[in-house]
């Protein structure tokens, strides 16, 4: 099972590495894939139903969605500590 999930990982980095020339659009599209893809495989690997796969896939879809978009404007996300958080230039 470590095996699988490591060759998924290294595999998911070297398609990222592709997406620097992509467009806005192609980064969400590329975002919201790999977002229910990490879902689905997390629910896989918890065991859970089907039911939960299907709001993991979606979960994950509206994450990555996120992450696309924020790195298009170089924006990052920092928690305050109080359960806030509050968006700034990425170092």
């Amino acid at each position: 099972m470590k095996n699988w999930l490591f060759a998924i990982a290294s595999s998911a980095v070297m398609v990222l590495s592709g997406c620097e020339n992509m467009t806005q659009e192609g980064r969400v599209v590329a975002g919201a894939a790999g977002g229910a893809a990490a879902g689905l495989i997390a629910a896989e690997a918890f065991g859970a139903d089907s039911d939960w796969k299907v709001i993991s896939a979606l979960a994950g879809a509206a994450a990555g969605t996120v992450v696309a978009q924020n790195q298009a404007r170089n924006t990052c996300a920092y928690a305050r500590g109080d359960g806030t958080y509050y968006e700034a230039p990425c170092p």
